[in-house]
């Protein structure tokens, strides 16, 4: 026998939903007792990005039982927001800022290593492979992909609104709250290593021959050699990361 519960999505949870069922009671239909997050999963939002559930009006967790003719409130997972700690499903966000991303993002993953953020990226990955390494490693997940973020073990994530490259930065570093914490050219934007100095004649033998006359500043990267210096694209890199200091 059928059972029927209504479900109300606050704030950008509703980006998840059918222009018609947005910001108002939407009517689930359900069989026996599915977990709550079943059920808000089953209606299109991933659990990484909710972090409150009211059940008639009393905080519930994900797996609480869905009764016949509830009413579900569902929040987002906000970062910057404070719940009193019965409410909150999520757990506080790790120390570390280290993201993975999924394999359509290598444009933003290349973005995040300039700015200094620990960002794991091949075009290669399949979701299992970034559920795991995230669970593994802490790191929270950036995806376009919606069923990437629904896998259990999954706790961290956001799903980028935008297709676009530099509006998927702006929306990740307001979401994380991460433009105090920019660190410019440090990190290897190939692989992601931490750069470190090194000494001009260490590399020498390594660099064009107008690289070796005009320029005295190098860094490399200890993972996988490649070795960095202040060159012609120096300058379009600076201004880039104080168009994203500026906003």
């Amino acid at each position: 026998m059928s059972s029927w519960a209504r479900f109300l999505f606050h704030d950008n949870l509703n980006d998840f939903l059918r222009p018609s069922t947005r910001n108002t009671w939407t009517k689930y239909q359900f069989t026996g007792s599915p977990a709550v997050k079943d059920a808000i999963e089953a209606i299109g939002v991933p659990h990484p990005e909710v972090n409150i559930l009211l059940v008639n009006q009393v905080p519930a967790s994900f797996l609480h039982p869905l009764p016949p003719n509830a009413q579900v409130e569902v929040y987002l997972a906000n970062p910057h927001r404070i719940w009193p700690p019965n409410y909150a499903l999520q757990a506080a966000l790790p120390a570390s800022d280290g993201f993975i991303l999924d394999v359509h993002l290598g444009k933003l993953a290349k973005s995040l290593r300039l700015l200094g953020f620990d960002t794991f990226y091949k075009n290669n990955y399949s979701d299992k492979i970034i559920a795991e390494i995230a669970h593994r490693e802490n790191r929270r997940v950036l995806t376009r992909n919606v069923g990437l973020l629904k896998q259990k073990i999954i706790c961290w994530g956001y799903w980028l609104r935008s297709q676009n490259p530099v509006m998927q930065l702006a929306e990740v570093m307001a979401y994380f709250d991460l433009k105090e914490k920019v660190a410019p050219f440090t990190r290897c934007l190939a692989c992601n290593g931490q750069l470190a100095a090194v000494a001009k004649e260490s590399v020498l033998a390594l660099l064009p021959p107008k690289t070796r006359l005009y320029f005295n500043q190098f860094y490399r990267c200890p993972v996988c050699a490649r070795i960095y210096w202040p060159g012609s694209h120096f300058e379009k890199m600076q201004e880039f990361v104080k168009r994203v200091e500026a906003t």
